[in-house]
């Protein structure tokens, strides 16, 4: 069987549906399926696309506009690609603007489609242009969702709320997203450094965009002297991030980091007290760094979202917070911080959930299966 991946970027590009789309795409692999993924590369460039060892292909990329990558060349390759591996099914990896050139194309038409529906396009009360644009988005996410044989939903939650979703739910299926312990490969050097020596240490991972609440986890830093928060990632709210670091007074016990490589975040992983999470809105529809953070047997404080609500065990795996409240996020991390004994018995329920749940192998043949049942 030959199954197409269509995703918006894959790594080395740091986010949550790229890291799942590369853990898929190489389970699949590793269970006799012909595994192959278009994507944007990450960074702009004019250069012809290219063409990984791992039948990964890169599309080159103008520019961005509104976290949407502008590839003129996409539905180009698109097509040709198609039109040279002939898959059996199309998995779409949404959201993803430049999916929509699929409408296009009788010959792509024809062909079983799966959408992996990861979020949402909120209408965010944080980025107003978000509400803008959304209208003009909405009428070809519908005709795509319409095309699609088996839209899969990450959380049965998650597809309760969904307002674009309910149209469609007859069709949808929930299968978790998974996370591959493969990828992991700790090393210590230069992560150690990034440690200081307070006594509590926090993790936060995730790209710098609006809704992920930093700017919550900066006021709660101020309220926790003796804790070291760590941020990794990179993004467009860097500065203003930094910024807002500077005016609260707390560069000495919270340090943004960027862009980490996966084997020094393996080591942050492994010797952080617990992974924050304090998402803002439901765009955050999942939350797969609490995944990781669970496989290295940490409790977690996040927001309670549909998805992550799902994901934490409220009191056994970590706990949850009402999105935006300091007070709230400050109280957990106390609660979570100087109870070790809890901390520890978190840690260990989060490490057997995430071996019940979410290990990539056990993901990819609930997702075979939905192929399996396309194309008999």
């Amino acid at each position: 069987m030959k199954v197409l991946h269509i995703s918006k970027y894959y790594p080395p590009f740091a986010g949550g549906i790229e890291h799942f789309a590369a853990d898929l795409h190489e389970s699949l692999c590793r269970q006799g399926i012909q595994s192959y993924v278009v994507a944007h590369q990450h960074q702009s460039t004019r250069q012809l696309y290219t063409k990984s060892p791992s039948n990964v292909y890169f599309v080159p990329v103008i520019g961005t506009i509104l976290y949407t990558p502008v590839s003129p060349m996409f539905p180009k390759i698109l097509l040709q690609t198609v039109q040279q591996l002939k898959p059996d099914v199309i998995h779409i990896h949404m959201p993803n603007l430049s999916a929509f050139w699929m409408l296009l194309f009788k010959s792509i038409r024809e062909i079983p489609w799966v959408i992996h529906w990861h979020s949402d396009v909120v209408a965010s009360k944080i980025d107003k242009r978000m509400s803008f644009a959304y209208p003009l988005y909405q009428p070809f996410e519908y005709q795509l969702l319409k095309h699609a044989r088996t839209i899969i939903a990450t959380t049965h939650q998650y597809l309760m709320t969904s307002p674009t979703l309910f149209p469609f739910r007859h069709k949808c299926q929930v299968i978790p997203l998974g996370v591959s312990r493969f990828r992991f490969k700790q090393s210590k050097i230069q992560s150690e450094q990034l440690w200081d020596k307070h006594k509590y240490k926090v993790l936060s991972i995730g790209r710098l965009t609006y809704y992920k609440g930093y700017d919550v986890l900066i006021k709660a830093a101020a309220c926790l002297p003796d804790c070291q928060f760590i941020i990794v990632g990179e993004g467009e709210m860097r500065a203003s991030l930094e910024q807002l670091i500077s005016q609260t007074d707390v560069t000495h016990n919270i340090k943004p980091v960027g862009f980490v490589k996966t084997s020094q975040i393996a080591y942050l992983l492994s010797t952080c007290d617990c992974l924050c999470l304090p998402s803002l809105e439901r765009t955050e529809a999942f939350g797969l760094v609490l995944l990781e953070a669970m496989l290295f047997s940490k409790p977690v404080v996040a927001s309670c979202l549909p998805g992550p609500s799902w994901i934490v065990e409220h009191k056994k795996t970590g706990l949850l917070i009402e999105p935006g409240n300091v007070n709230e996020l400050v109280h957990a991390l106390k609660l979570i911080l100087r109870s070790p004994d809890e901390k520890k018995i978190m840690g260990q329920a989060a490490y057997h959930r995430f071996f019940s749940l979410f290990e990539i192998d056990q993901v990819s043949k609930q997702i075979r299966m939905v192929y399996k049942n396309l194309t008999q």
